[in-house]
């Protein structure tokens, strides 16, 4: 009977485990009969752990209680951030938002002035100035207000607020496409709210708003119901985002600071089953398969499967603990098929490192990234590839 030995990927701990080697269990039995598939659950034994009980980790996010203090209500700034995030992600929302409030057209008394009208000649004026006013944030300003200047949602949004409150939204959508332009490029500087929150203010008193007091700003009731929407989501996800981002980024740490313990498991486990045995490796699974048939021979197995793998570009990057670029893979490998989802972002190739030893293999799940990293055991053509290459 054919031996498959399934290696997860980082973050991974129980129940998902068990539920994890189910699926992909029954994933293959879909496509051949007599497979044996046995886990290997490194994570039981070398996964990462917060062994002083999380001593090292920050206060909770949205909190204000100092080091030694008791919890404390919900830090108003919290929503304001999540009210940013809004905006980063689209930096027309709340002009949207407020769009949607307009209500039907009326007709306008002869000789009176839309307030797109005005508003447009507005930001067609700070366009004329140039990127100067929000050199801060970054490149980039005269070209974001020409280009909000005949957006589609600027003329519903005019009608909808009075000038003050729309020279503020007009700012903040300004402003955030500025600061998303330096998040898209990867940019290393980023400006602090304070700076962003001042460069904001000056634009919108450009636009025709009056000097900030106390009742305008972030709190306005459209960002807040936004920010507010945003922040109750990040709320409801913090716990799962921590408890999942703690193990999966430690696990990375722990495998390339100590990772001869992962190695060694495999190896021990391998050596049990009789020939033939396929290893399926999944993200940090792949990598960990990887480095072990590397470092020694193992003649059990026929077939080494990687799916979103990072292997690659370890390799590629000097970071793969068994090979240094340009080393060539060793003979002692087995055939290599690297499975990848071309919106998975943790996914690499290998054909073109290592020619005519790796067959990369190209799988749609549908899914956009992340979810498109975690989706490779619930597509069906993951395990049709690996029956076909299975020695």
């Amino acid at each position: 009977m054919a031996a498959v030995v399934f290696v997860h990927g980082t973050g991974v701990r129980e129940p998902g485990f068990t539920a994890l080697v189910g699926r992909v269990t029954a994933g293959l039995a879909a496509q051949r009969d007599g497979l044996r598939v046995v886990p290997y659950n490194w994570a039981a034994a070398h996964g990462a752990t917060l062994a002083a009980g999380g001593a090292s980790l920050p206060p909770r996010a949205g909190t204000t209680r100092g080091l030694g203090e008791g919890p404390a209500g919900p830090d108003p700034s919290d929503e304001t951030t999540a009210a940013w995030a809004v905006l980063y992600a689209d930096p027309y929302a709340e002009l949207a938002l407020a769009a949607a409030g307009s209500g039907p057209a009326v007709e306008r008394p002869p000789g009176s002035v839309p307030p797109q009208q005005r508003v447009r000649a507005q930001l067609t004026a700070l366009a004329a100035q140039g990127d100067a006013p929000g050199a801060e944030l970054g490149p980039g300003l005269a070209r974001a207000a020409a280009d909000l200047a005949a957006h589609p949602l600027l003329g519903p949004a005019a009608d909808a607020l009075d000038p003050a409150d729309l020279a503020v939204l007009a700012a903040r959508s300004l402003a955030a496409r500025l600061i998303a332009g330096a998040l898209d490029a990867d940019s290393p500087l980023v400006p602090v709210g304070e700076t962003r929150d001042a460069v904001t203010d000056r634009i919108a008193e450009a636009l025709g708003a009056p000097a900030r007091g106390t009742e305008r700003g972030l709190r306005s009731y459209l960002l807040r119901t936004a920010g507010a929407v945003a922040s109750r989501a990040v709320e409801r996800r913090r716990r799962v985002l921590t408890e999942a981002a703690h193990p999966a980024a430690g696990d990375i740490l722990r495998y390339l600071s100590r990772g001869e313990a992962f190695r060694e498991g495999l190896r021990t486990l391998v050596d049990d089953l009789e020939p033939p045995v396929a290893v399926i490796g999944h993200s940090l699974g792949g990598i960990i398969a990887l480095d072990t048939l590397i470092s020694a021979p193992l003649p059990q197995v026929g077939l080494l499967v990687t799916a979103g793998s990072q292997g690659p570009f370890l390799y590629e990057s000097g970071s793969l603990p068994s090979l240094e670029h340009p080393a060539p893979l060793p003979s002692h490998v087995p055939a290599w098929l690297n499975l990848y989802d071309p919106r998975d972002l943790l996914g690499y190739l290998g054909a073109g490192l290592f020619p005519g030893r790796v067959t990369d293999v190209a799988v749609d799940s549908g899914q956009p990234f992340p979810a498109a990293h975690s989706a490779y055991w619930t597509n069906p053509a993951v395990y049709r590839h690996i029956v076909d290459h299975l020695p």
